[in-house]
């Protein structure tokens, strides 16, 4: 083979287009190439995402569509902005529904860390652990389901598939939620970072399953396969 083809091949592996040649493997991410491409692709989505879900309530739907969004930009399909309204409109009366529980839930365990910081609730120090607990859960339920939802399988079903992913993957959940305390602390510091914020939370939502892990094959949209790679 001379050199210009083999050059041409490893090109062509490395769009995602390929292989051309025996020994030239596909890219993984393929619409990851360009460091700033990607940062660009992030804040984008981070702004959506932030008008998406001004209502508070609609923050599931859009973060959906923020990461389906996301998740065809890294593997070069169509990333048309098209698609991520359409991914908006179908994750639209469902999200609503886990949006609604999401607040209030959240309003309830905020009350009580903060019930327990004023010293009036007796045990106070323990209501405030469980509340941070509870607020740290929620915000994993949130992510994973966003993760998981696509049109077919409905919230319901993303839902559903939120306790055997965390079980497959705990040290996935932990980086969700470190992730959360990121964007919470960042927002918290100055309210406009919540844009950059809620782009790296999606892009997390999407790489964190995808990294590799010993013995387990993804099937890229985040699930474990349970196919061991090792076998």
């Amino acid at each position: 083979m001379s050199r210009a083809t083999d050059r041409a091949a490893r090109r062509a592996a490395l769009s995602g287009s390929g292989p051309t040649h025996d020994g030239a493997a596909t890219a993984r991410f393929p619409g990851a190439k360009s460091a700033f491409g990607l940062l660009g692709e992030v804040l984008l989505i981070g702004v959506l995402v932030a008008v998406v879900s001004l209502p508070i309530i609609t923050l599931p739907a859009a973060l959906a569509a923020g990461v389906r969004h996301l998740r065809r930009y890294l593997t070069a399909d169509d990333d048309a902005l098209t698609w991520f309204w359409r991914d908006v409109r179908a994750s639209f009366v469902g999200g609503i529904g886990v949006g609604v529980a999401s607040v209030v839930a959240a309003a309830v365990l905020a009350l009580d860390v903060d019930l327990a910081a004023s010293g009036v609730l007796p045990g106070g120090p323990v209501v405030g652990i469980v509340g941070w607990l509870g607020l740290a859960a929620l915000a994993l339920a949130l992510f994973v389901a966003a993760g998981r939802w696509t049109p077919e399988l409905g919230w319901l079903g993303a839902l559903k598939g939120v306790p055997a992913a965390v079980r497959q993957d705990p040290a996935g959940a932990a980086y969700l939620v470190a992730t959360a305390v990121f964007a919470g602390v960042v927002t918290w510091q100055l309210v406009p970072l919540v844009i950059p914020a809620l782009g790296c939370i999606a892009l997390a939502i999407v790489a964190v399953p995808e990294r590799p892990r010993r013995g387990v094959e993804t099937d890229g949209t985040g699930a474990g396969t349970g196919t061991r790679l090792d076998a």
